[in-house]
């Protein structure tokens, strides 16, 4: 079947209006590839007007670049945590700080990627409780085109699928290729309720609903410093391109914004019934919070 239209969200310089929740289902917010301390800061200033303004019942965070723009420190997960999010993935920096392995093993709300070694550190995947008692299935995988080796992650997310009878089901699929993307998403209509790629953190407009089942969206975005490439500071990544000699790549600062993607699960089925894109920039959100009342991250900090 052809995609389906979806209603779309893609709010930018202002809130705007947000769509309602579809009837007789709960709103699920992925928040794209956080990178570093600006990453970390928009994301915990975000989280009150993603349950206030975009009605998120759960929110998931990828978390694998939050420490410096590779991995995930123990503070990092905590903070998060504490800010409100409901889960936590990750993807192939996922053990580049050896400390978040205790965390992997003891805490139920992270996960790594799924078709890593069957006894690589953490969970394939989890299944989180949110505030009003709906379960979420939460599993990230790795793709396999120009990325590192890895197992198969179509048989990883049978596997893993097939272990849960939870019907909200979220994958996040870790990838470079979009027509890996694409190939996962067909994969797993009826089986999900959403597929959404995360790791070239640059957010792609293809959000859609395939087979009036699953949402679909190649990549999320980057949650950090877009005046950058890629988060890092543009001119160590010139240098280094243009002539050859390693450089230190450090995160960047300017014009943070936060990129995720919102859909709606049918609680009885699971089935994907509405899905948007959100692009907020920093300054948008510390006015709100300022008119809120609420100090923000930045302020703390």
């Amino acid at each position: 079947m052809s995609p389906q239209p979806v209603q779309e969200s893609v709010q930018d310089q202002c809130f705007g209006d947000v769509p309602n929740v579809s009837p007789n289902a709960i709103r699920i917010v992925m928040v794209g590839d956080v990178v570093g301390k600006p990453g970390m800061r928009i994301t915990c200033d975000a989280i009150p007007a993603l349950r206030e303004k975009w009605h998120a019942g759960g929110i998931v965070v990828n978390a694998e670049n939050a420490a410096d723009g590779s991995g995930l420190r123990c503070k990092d997960y905590q903070r998060l945590v504490d800010c409100g999010v409901d889960a936590i993935t990750l993807g192939d920096h996922a053990y580049r700080k050896r400390e978040i392995m205790q965390i992997l093993e003891s805490e139920p709300n992270i996960v790594r990627p799924a078709n890593l070694a069957p006894n690589a550190p953490g969970r394939p995947h989890c299944v989180v409780t949110l505030a009003d008692n709906t379960q979420l299935f939460v599993m990230c995988l790795l793709g396999r085109v120009f990325m590192n080796p890895c197992d198969c992650p179509f048989r990883a997310a049978d596997r893993e699928l097939s272990a849960s009878p939870t019907k909200i089901k979220l994958v996040d699929f870790h990838a470079e290729a979009t027509s890996d993307m694409q190939i996962m998403g067909r994969y797993l209509s009826g089986r999900a309720s959403a597929v959404l790629g995360t790791h070239t953190h640059v957010a792609t407009a293809d959000q859609q609903i395939i087979d009036n089942s699953i949402g679909f969206q190649c990549d999320v975005g980057m949650t950090g410093p877009h005046d950058s490439i890629l988060g890092r500071k543009v001119e160590a990544v010139l240098q280094a391109t243009l002539h050859s000699i390693p450089t230190p790549f450090q995160v960047a600062t300017g014009d943070v914004r936060l990129n995720a993607t919102w859909f709606d699960a049918e609680r009885t089925t699971g089935r994907c019934l509405a899905i948007g894109r959100i692009c907020l920039h920093e300054s948008v959100l510390n006015d709100y919070l300022k008119h809120r009342g609420k100090s923000s991250m930045s302020m703390r900090l």
